[in-house]
């Protein structure tokens, strides 16, 4: 679909429409799957229902079937069933359109209606996560891998020791599989650790295991406008460290050193001069000294390993403001190669709940410096979902991204907090224990307030949402672009300007 960019603005301007269309369908449709299930249980368990709605807010479009109103809410945060038997949900979901009274219902029927919502949201992901293990889920290797591929230049990591090539077996005493994710995790390890050291046991090759205490840090929010402060995020503990990434050539300049040597598109490159390569910047930084001075590199082409030398100087054509660098010509892939991997649908569930765990539990935790305003809403999840769906892998990252939100919705739902579905269950039990209703007055006071406490934390977490959108970080729009460099061919090199023209 990404043809259509190449037709001009209309092009561009119907490739973003398609794209927020996609979002709205795959959003609502796992909200529709949720409150589904409370509307097939209520229907069950013989109680009145009155409304079905996906999104809150003033109706767009509603039409009444059956007795049931259905209809589409004008603020996309969520959605309901209107169910009067349960508790008093006006605040939401608007006052009961029924004019007799109805029977009350037993606590085991609000049980089974309020769980059935995280229930049907469980079973969606489940669907997902088989799909997944059959299809398979994109991986590279700077996410999965466990070894150090760069250290920045005095960080906390550069001071302690680390080194790129090590291969950290665990922080905190905790295991270590991958570099990114929020489950045993290098990336998450150090976000959620709480000491004024994070410990990393790595594995160092020729030298064995090493305990190595890093100093915890993160970065420095830089000084802004009291209101950008509203929409900006709490910084994150960070040590400087990133994963390991072979570097992946791109695309070949014509007539430049890479292209003289025979580097095609998509050889990776090994080693440089008998170093082991762990990053891009190890190798461009190693080209800084090396003007007009042979390399030998070892790449990767088609599984097969072979060596080329090239000579990397600094391009013909130079027109950018920056300082001439020395360079080989190539540009390199922006995500190196990427394998399908086959997890199972347990791994992924659990994986995904222990994940949703963890960051409840250190939202919790005094010590945490992880926050309400880390987490994001309707905004930033669509976000998500229309960057992955620009992703040539775009069915198999949706997929898989819908595992780890509707395990968070479910979660999320079964919170014993007034409005949610588990607050509904701690209320039915509530009431089973003391053998009568929950006083109605008192309960609708809560309701509403806690109702107006749900919507409050929805705005804040969109204007985070909106800060990541508008205020994320950009660059400065100064730099070398393609156009500004150029090589020239073999026999044109050192002639005059206007006789190589």
């Amino acid at each position: 679909m990404q043809w259509l960019t190449q037709l001009g603005f209309i092009g561009e301007t119907l490739y973003f429409l398609i794209l927020i269309f996609e979002v709205l369908m795959v959003f609502n449709l796992m909200i529709l799957v949720h409150e589904w299930g409370h509307f097939l249980a209520a229907r069950w368990r013989g109680l009145k229902v009155e409304a079905f709605y996906i999104w809150f807010g003033k109706p767009l479009w509603r039409k009444t079937i059956n007795g049931v109103e259905y209809g589409l809410g004008s603020i996309p945060a969520g959605g309901f069933v209107k169910l009067p038997q349960m508790a008093p949900m006006d605040a939401i979901e608007g006052e009961s359109t029924s004019g007799e009274p109805l029977p009350p219902i037993k606590p085991l029927d609000k049980i089974i209606v309020a769980f059935a919502g995280p229930l049907f949201s469980f079973g969606l992901a489940c669907l997902f996560a088989l799909l997944v293990s059959w299809l398979g889920k994109p991986q590279t290797e700077p996410v999965v891998t466990t070894t150090i591929g760069h250290v920045e230049e005095d960080s906390p990591a550069a001071k302690a020791g680390l080194l790129p090539g090590d291969v950290v077996r665990r922080i905190d005493g905790a295991e270590i599989r991958r570099f990114e994710g929020m489950v045993d995790s290098i990336r998450w390890a150090v976000i959620a650790s709480e000491g004024k050291e994070i410990v990393f046991e790595v594995e160092r090759p020729g030298e064995g295991m090493k305990t190595i205490p890093v100093e915890a840090d993160w970065q420095e929010q830089e000084p802004t406008a009291w209101w950008q402060g509203i929409f900006k995020r709490p910084p994150l503990r960070e040590v400087g460290i990133m994963g390991k990434e072979t570097p992946m050539v791109d695309a070949v300049t014509p007539h430049s050193p890479a292209d003289d040597a025979g580097l095609k598109p998509l050889d990776e490159l090994l080693t440089v001069d008998g170093q082991v390569l762990y990053s891009k910047t190890q190798f461009m930084n190693y080209l800084e000294d090396k003007k007009d001075r042979p390399i030998k590199v070892t790449i990767r082409r088609k599984g097969a390993e072979m060596e080329l030398e090239l000579t990397p100087r600094v391009p013909d054509k130079w027109e950018s403001e920056e300082k001439p660098r020395v360079m080989i010509g190539i540009v390199f892939h922006p995500t190196g190669e990427r394998k399908l991997a086959y997890p199972g649908v347990y791994e992924q569930v659990s994986d995904a709940s222990r994940a949703m765990f963890s960051m409840i539990t250190k939202l919790f935790t005094p010590a945490s410096d992880i926050s309400p305003g880390h987490m994001s809403g309707p905004i930033g999840i669509g976000r998500v979902y229309y960057n992955l769906l620009q992703d040539p892998a775009a069915l198999l990252q949706v997929l898989w991204f819908s595992v780890v939100l509707n395990i968070n919705l479910a979660i999320l739902n079964m919170l014993p907090f007034p409005v949610l579905d588990g607050g509904h269950i701690t209320m039915a039990i509530g009431e089973t224990i003391r053998r009568k209703p929950l006083h109605s007055r008192a309960l609708e006071y809560v309701q509403t307030a806690c109702a107006l406490l749900l919507f409050s934390f929805v705005i804040f977490v969109t204007l985070k949402d909106a800060g990541d959108l508008f205020l994320g970080k950009r660059g400065d729009g100064k730099g070398t672009k393609k156009e500004d460099i150029g090589w020239l061919p073999k026999d044109q090199r050192g002639k005059p300007a206007a006789e190589a023209k």
